[in-house]
């Protein structure tokens, strides 16, 4: 296999990280407006439209102001080319990014109940199915892992078999889609299905970060770094589900957050 791996479609010859980007916005998008109409949302239309405008703007800033983060001395090198700068974007900050913004406009809406349950199922599918893109475009992702030894390691192209992280947050992903829906169903606290995704996506990330290269700051880089600073802000919930479980946490209960 070549990378990229370039997809033929109606004799047009496209690259794959566009193809499976563009599906994940739009069986993501699919995937929320199904979500809510099978689930009672009593946020208000102009509300809910505010707080996806926001999170849609801080996770673009979000995401480039991470990726410039990942390597210190590039940046400080760089940081006058504007390719640089438009080049590269983390999840991992877009996540960040668009849970900042969110909660600055609904504090600036005066609304305090939590928004994000029905995205959460959305993102993890999104998200997964834009991993795809980032395997079959190989290298210039850069979204590889470390070199192994493992009988799955993939060459990318370059002659060194390296860790399929894509693949990894793939099966993880949808395995975390498919218990969030599990656990909407039991009816917990509100904001605790968005807040579920958050802590198990960014503790997977902080984990298997550790076999994907790049630039490190006291053992860990900037992504990692990252990763901590959410687990921290969503610590008190995390103690809360510790005591009580999520099959006792249920709506109605006194959420802690409004994220």
């Amino acid at each position: 296999m070549t990378f990229p791996a370039y997809l033929e479609l109606f004799g047009a010859r496209l690259h794959p990280h566009v193809v499976f980007e563009t599906l994940a916005y739009f069986l993501g998008f699919r995937a929320y407006l199904w979500l809510r109409r099978r689930q009672a949302d009593d946020i208000p239309g102009p509300t809910r439209w505010w707080a996806i405008t926001a999170a849609a703007l801080g996770g673009a800033v979000g995401s480039k102001i991470l990726a410039w983060l990942e390597d210190p001395a590039a940046l400080q090198a760089q940081w006058t080319d504007p390719a640089f700068l438009m080049a590269g974007k983390t999840v991992v900050g877009g996540l960040l990014g668009g849970l900042v913004a969110v909660e600055v406009a609904k504090a600036l809406l005066g609304e305090r109940r939590s928004t994000g349950d029905l995205f959460a199922v959305p993102l993890a599918i999104g998200m997964a199915i834009g991993r795809i893109g980032c395997f079959l475009t190989g290298l210039s992702d850069h979204t590889y892992g470390l070199e192994t030894t493992l009988p799955w390691g993939v060459d990318f192209g370059d002659g060194v078999a390296r860790h399929p992280t894509q693949v990894y947050e793939l099966v993880f992903l949808v395995a975390l889609a498919a218990w969030l829906v599990r656990l909407g169903a039991r009816r917990p606290r509100r904001g605790d299905v968005f807040k579920a995704f958050m802590v198990a996506y960014l503790g997977f990330r902080l984990a298997v970060d550790a076999v994907k290269p790049g630039v490190a700051l006291l053992g860990l880089t900037a992504i990692q770094w990252a990763c901590v600073a959410g687990l921290l802000y969503y610590l008190s919930d995390i103690v809360y589900w510790m005591r009580a479980g999520f099959e006792g946490s249920r709506e109605g209960d006194t959420a802690i957050g409004t994220a």
